[in-house]
């Protein structure tokens, strides 16, 4: 190996692969990050264009339940590299942070761009090279990593590698999961890529699509099962989205994937009880239409009304025709036939990825040595709320260190 060549090859420039980068950087090493796009970060700078929310508040018990079966998984490396910790690095690269009325955890500029500036001038400050342009299409036949970029073929010779490369969410920008196959075909086992925080189709009536089409539903209870999330959702021409669906999108995919649909209950008036609602409902409604009964009545939204509309067309019968009881029990039970999941480069996130029984602790793949993994290429899924950077930026951490570890060991061996 020359002195041109990187000691470590980071594949992939997003927030794992930065991370790794700088803890590599930090324990002495010579290291090159590589990127099939023409810049770093470019997933993150869109994530932070609604505003970039880093992490969440909560306490870590709590945090951890987010990751579901995937948290004792996990746990070691957010321990390691905890909310606190992402907040306090941000603050280090000239970036405060806030907490916001949900727990969130936000930049003070509340945007990603000043951010991954202040964290690019670190990186170079620190020796970490960065080569653009490079899409990482496996191994040569003596090993070495292998890109192909706008001059050829190109091979790399490093003692360590760590692939950071996303899952497939997004590809346009960078996250296409091209790189499922070429683990696959070195014996790797990768669960299968799903769309995670995505939104689902649904067969609206035309009447309800053109008319609450991008229209949200505030402050409403969805359940599935045993799971109920209270929050906001969006009304979309194919069906429905937001972070309410988001946070239950893991049990509505699995649904839909094994029965071919799947029923969403819809509570409208969540802290209303029936009996109160029937109350309200069982007054002289006169000349008033149903909707501006509902309305007044019950503080319903008319894209509410629309979905109890909906759900009378599909029991047969015409909502007139609905008792105050059963109106009162329609409310806060819609059921909404959810019948396919919004493709996968649409979802801000995915599930799946490699198992991890393919790791050591150490995130090094046991078949591939002097190879480790991190960030969303990992098989784990969050919702959105600062779950998905901070695992992303606690494996990288995580990844650099096994690193570390790794050559330490070597040198003693």
């Amino acid at each position: 190996m020359t002195s041109s060549e990187p000691q470590v090859a980071i594949v992939g420039a997003g927030p794992a692969g930065l991370m790794a980068a700088e803890v590599l950087a930090q324990g002495g090493a010579r290291v090159t990050v590589y990127d099939a796009m023409p810049s770093a970060g470019r997933k993150f700078l869109m994530a932070g264009r609604g505003g970039l929310n880093l992490t969440h508040s909560e306490p870590l018990p709590q945090f951890m339940a987010r990751y579901r079966e995937a948290a004792p998984r996990l746990q070691a490396a957010i321990e390691a590299f905890a909310p606190d910790a992402l907040r306090g690095w941000s603050e280090a690269l000239g970036e405060a942070t806030f907490v916001g009325t949900s727990g969130r955890v936000f930049p003070k500029a509340f945007k990603a761009s000043p951010l991954l500036r202040a964290w690019l001038r670190r990186l170079d400050a620190a020796g970490v090279r960065f080569a653009f342009r490079h899409r990482w299409i496996g191994w040569d036949e003596h090993g070495r990593l292998l890109f192909r970029t706008g001059d050829g073929e190109r091979s790399i010779e490093a003692r360590a590698a760590v692939l950071a490369l996303g899952g497939a969410s997004w590809p346009r920008l960078g996250s296409d999961g091209g790189w499922v196959d070429l683990l696959a075909a070195r014996g790797i086992a990768v669960s299968k890529l799903r769309p995670a925080n995505s939104g689902f189709t649904v067969a609206w009536s035309d009447v309800f699509r053109d008319r609450f089409e991008g229209q949200p539903l505030k402050g409403v209870a969805l359940t599935i099962g045993a799971h109920t999330v209270r929050g906001e959702a969006m009304i979309t021409r194919s069906g429905i989205e937001g972070g309410a669906i988001y946070a239950l999108s893991a049990e509505l995919r699995e649904a839909v994937l094994d029965l071919g649909h799947a029923t969403l209950m819809i509570a409208l008036r969540p802290d209303l009880a029936v009996a109160d609602l029937t109350t309200r409902l069982s007054g002289t409604r006169g000349k008033q239409s149903l909707a501006n009964f509902l309305r007044k009545a019950a503080q319903l939204s008319p894209v509410g009304i629309g979905l109890m509309q909906e759900a009378a067309i599909a029991s047969g019968r015409p909502l007139a025709s609905f008792s105050p009881p059963e109106l009162a029990h329609l409310i806060n039970a819609i059921p909404l036939r959810v019948t396919g999941v919004a493709p996968i480069d649409r979802a801000i996130s995915t599930a799946g990825g490699i198992t991890f029984d393919e790791l050591d602790e150490r995130l090094m793949l046991r078949k591939l040595p002097g190879v480790f993994a991190a960030g969303e290429m990992l098989d784990w899924e969050a919702p959105t709320g600062g779950y998905l950077l901070q695992a992303s930026f606690a494996t990288g951490a995580a990844a650099g260190r096994g690193v570390l570890g790794w050559f330490a060991q070597l040198q003693k061996s």
